[in-house]
This record gives structure tokens, C-alpha cells and sequence, in this order.
């Protein structure tokens, strides 16, 4: 029998507020000293009070309005009951019947995927094994810290489309500036919920999570492992047994934890320390005016206004300081050649963005560097397009010039002008550099005379190297070619 997997997410996000969900410790993920950020309240202390965070409540609600989801009028926190060594109070304040998210979406490239609710809680504290005693230590720095928890219905059939839409959803969180979203610091966490079926019914099968991934790819392959395990269960008869699972990365493999608990395990009931709260339609309307352009927007918009291909789009403006890094260059390019045809400044627009998708992304990869690091202006690497764009320099030429500039935020003409980067065009000074090229390569002018026109590529190749990647490599080929067939 042939199964199909049906997928759902639940996604959490720690939130880059200043202080924690219900006090006034900090929220800082940098700590690296345990139990510094901590107090009464977030230690659970008794006759302490918590008292709602409502730059934390906003952000929520803005990643709401950014899903096309709906915000309720009404919204409560609630208690979820049960007992872990780094859950102080004994219960975590969350919400389950009264969420401040209702609804919304987001559109993947093969299917729109149907958001149920996003939620607002407390995280909880952190355990640290200690290889060496075998003793397991609590840090309670990140207890406390506002927690969005985001619930997806279960449309999703590939692990492709798990991973697309865990990075638009990151993506649109950093947008928004909710949450810095760094799932190597356990800022995002996503859980899979699978279940499998046979293909054409509509009754979901037995559910399994696959709990705390860190990685979108991991979430992808969880689902493919999952996928495996559960279609060989099913094929040999076995029964698929709900249950709570792990993720090895290592091993590329998912293991048991504990048989999942039903949510009246939990015990919810409203939150006696903090009343309901009432969202007014005034605040949401303040909360949809401060939205920024949102990662769909700005693609659209950069293929529409810098006649940039899709794909170079899609790279530019999955940073939002990356994007805004290109749109100061475009300024800078439309500002210097405003009187060209608007043809003209498009393609240059087109060479900006493939040297910022290429080498200056690779540049900031390299260093760890964030978009808003960059030391060279804009006004710099735009005239850098142009100069590379009007081929005063070679290719070769201008990845060196950005990589200085990168470097130490030089002006390109200097750096170009102190390592004799300008390009050699003159066809008397080429043909010179063909002739000693031709000379020196008797076994390569041989096997061009017999035919191998590849012979020549290697001659012009020996002149780009001799010239240090500066020669203009067309005339430099036309000036190698005349005096190869001149020979003949």
C-alpha cells in the first residue's frame, strides 16, 4: 500500500525583548555565566506576582497581522501544569483556549500552508549535563524568557516544504524584529508532528513528535526518516505508536522519549495571577501601521523597480540589513547616473546585485560578519559597479578590489590605482603580451596548429595571468588569435 505523510509544525521562538515575559529580569541569550538573569519572580518564589510584558504581547500580535491571521478582542494566559527540574514554578504560564492569534497563513511555492494559532508563553530554564560527575546542573538565565509558540495545521506532505516555510517564517520574525531567530543559539526551536496514511483517504494516522530540532535541514530530514520508519512499520503489519521522539543529527535518526501526553494531561486552567486581557482595535491598527515591508513585498517590489531576476531577488532579501545594504547602492548608482537610460542603470542595478549575492556574501560568510558590519559606503561599492560595468577593470580585477574594500573600507579607484588594477585595452600592449605568450608555450601554439582550439584558450589564459587578471580578455584573445593564424 502506498502512504502519504501529513505533516504539522509547532515552532518556538524566543522574543528580543529587554526583560523577561513576567519580570523584570533581562532577557539576554549572550549570557554565558549561569543563574545571573534571574529574581523572584522568574525563580517562582512564593507570594511573587508576574506582570505581563507588553512590548513582548506586541510582537506577537504583529507577527499575527504579518500572517494575515486574525487577533482576537479577548486573550488569557493560562497555567500548563507539569514538573521538570528547569520549570521553576511547577507550571509554565502559557495560553490554550484564548490565544492573542487566530488563523493566517503562509504561501510556500507548492501549496499554502494554513496557520491554527500563535500563542504567547515562558520558556523554561536550561539543563547542563556534566560529562565528567555525571551531574546534571539547572541555568535559570533563560527561564522566564517570552516564548512565541506558533501551531500550523498539518498541511504539509514534504520535508521541502518544512524547510521553506520554517525559513520564510524566520525570515519574517527578523523582518519584524520579534526575534532574532538564531537556532544555533536555541532561539528557534521546531517540532514535527507526523503521521502517515494511505494515499487518497482522509483520516489521519497515529501521530509522533519529533521534538527540539535545531536546523530547518534537520527538520527536512526527520520527516524523510520519520517517513521511513513509519511506512516499514506499517508494511510489515505493526501498529505505529504515538509518542514523543528525539532527533539525532549525528546519526541522522530518530529516537524514543516518552509517550506523548494528551493536552488535558496538562491540566490547563486560567492563570489566576493575571487578568484576561482586551485587545482594543486601536492598538492592532497602531500595531499593522509600524509593520515594515514584509520579505514578499520587497521581492516583488526589486523585480519590479531594478528588473532583477527572481532568484537574485529571493538571495537580496532574505536579510532585511542585506537588503537595505543594496537599496543604498541602487541610490547611489541612480544618484551618479541619473541622466543614463533607465536600460543602462538596470543592468548596473543587475551587477550590483550579483556582486553582493557572490563575493560580498561569500566575504561576510567567511568573517561572521552581519549586513549592518559592512565597513565600505555605498557610495564606494557603487562605484565600483560602474567601473567593473564600464570594463575600466576586469572581473578578475574587481573581486580583488571588493576584497580589499571589504577589508578596510578603501576607495576603490585608490586601490585599483595602488595595484595597477586598471585594465590593459590597448591592442599594441595585448599583442606584445600575446607574442611572449606564443613564445613561451611552443607545445600549446603546436596543438592550436593541429586543430585544438582549446590551445588557444590556454594562450590567453597565460596572458590574464602575466597581466595579473587585468588584460581585456576578448582583445587579448583577438590579438593572440591574429598572430597564431598569422604564423599558419
Amino acid at each position: 500500500m502506498e502512504y502519504e505523510a501529513v505533516i504539522g509544525l509547532e515552532i518556538h521562538a524566543e522574543l528580543n525583548t529587554k526583560t523577561k515575559m513576567f519580570c523584570g529580569s533581562l532577557n539576554d541569550p549572550d549570557e554565558r555565566h549561569p543563574n545571573m538573569n534571574i529574581c523572584p519572580v522568574c525563580m517562582g518564589y512564593p507570594g511573587t506576582l508576574p506582570v505581563a510584558n507588553r512590548a513582548a504581547v506586541e510582537k506577537v500580535i504583529m507577527v499575527g497581522l504579518a500572517l494575515d491571521g486574525t487577533i482576537p478582542a479577548y486573550a488569557q494566559f493560562d497555567r500548563k501544569n507539569y514538573f521538570y527540574p528547569d520549570l521553576p514554578k511547577g507550571y509554565q504560564i502559557s495560553q490554550y483556549e484564548h490565544p492573542f492569534v487566530l488563523g493566517g497563513f503562509v504561501e510556500l511555492s507548492a501549496r499554502r500552508i494554513r496557520i491554527t494559532r500563535v500563542h504567547l508563553e515562558e520558556d523554561t530554564g536550561r539543563l547542563v549535563h556534566d560529562q565528567k560527575t555525571g551531574a546534571t546542573l539547572v541555568d535559570f538565565n533563560r527561564a522566564g524568557v517570552p516564548l512565541m509558540e506558533l501551531v500550523t495545521e498539518a498541511d504539509f506532505r514534504t520535508g521541502e516544504e518544512v524547510r521553506e516555510f520554517g525559513e520564510r517564517l524566520q525570515q519574517l520574525v527578523r523582518y519584524i524584529d520579534a526575534s532574532d531567530a538564531n537556532m544555533e543559539k536555541g532561539q528557534m526551536r521546531v517540532e514535527v508532528n507526523i503521521s502517515l496514511r494511505p494515499v487518497g483517504t482522509e483520516k489521519f494516522g497515529t501521530k509522533v513528535e519529533v521534538k527540539n530540532i535545531n536546523s530547518f535541514k534537520f527538520a527536512a530530514d526527520a520527516v524523510a526518516f520519520e517517513t521511513k520508519r513509519q511506512t516499514a512499520l506499517l508494511a510489515a503489519g505493526e501498529r505505529v505508536v504515538q509518542e514523543t521522539r528525539g532527533w539525532n543529527e549525528h546519526k541522522g535518526e530518530s529516537f524514543s522519549q516518552r509517550i506523548k501526553e494528551d493536552a488535558h494531561d496538562y491540566r490547563y486552567f486560567p492563570e489566576p495571577d493575571l487578568p484576561p486581557m482586551r485587545i482594543s482595535r486601536e492598538l492592532v491598527a497602531d500595531l499593522e501601521a509600524r509593520l515594515p515591508e514584509l520579505p514578499h513585498a520587497k521581492e516583488s517590489r526589486f523585480v519590479r523597480e531594478y528588473d532583477l531576476e527572481p532568484y537574485a531577488v529571493e538571495i537580496l532579501a532574505r536579510d532585511k540589513k542585506f537588503a537595505a545594504y543594496f537599496e543604498q547602492v541602487a541610490s547611489e548608482i541612480l544618484r551618479h547616473d541619473r541622466d543614463t537610460p533607465e536600460r543602462s542603470r538596470h543592468a548596473l542595478y543587475r551587477t550590483a546585485s550579483a556582486m553582493m549575492i557572490g563575493d560580498l556574501a561569500r566575504l561576510l560568510k567567511e568573517t561572521g560578519a552581519e549586513a549592518d558590519e559592512i565597513s565600505m559606503t555605498p557610495e564606494n561599492f557603487a562605484e565600483l559597479v560602474v567601473l567593473a560595468s564600464e570594463e575600466k577593470i576586469t572581473g578578475a580585477a574587481a573581486k580583488e578590489v571588493l576584497a580589499e574594500m571589504f577589508r578596510s573600507a578603501g576607495d576603490p579607484s585608490d586601490i585599483i590605482e595602488a595595484r595597477g588594477l586598471w585594465q590593459i585595452s590597448g591592442a599594441d600592449a595585448l599583442e606584445d603580451m600575446a607574442r611572449r605568450a606564443i613564445k613561451e608555450n611552443p607545445a600549446a601554439v603546436a596543438d592550436y596548429r593541429k586543430g585544438k582550439e582549446a590551445s588557444l584558450q590556454f594562450i590567453v589564459g597565460q596572458i590574464m595571468r602575466s597581466s595579473r587578471g587585468t588584460a581585456n580578455p576578448q582583445i587579448a584573445r583577438e590579438a593572440a588569435k591574429k598572430l597564431l593564424d598569422a604564423d599558419n
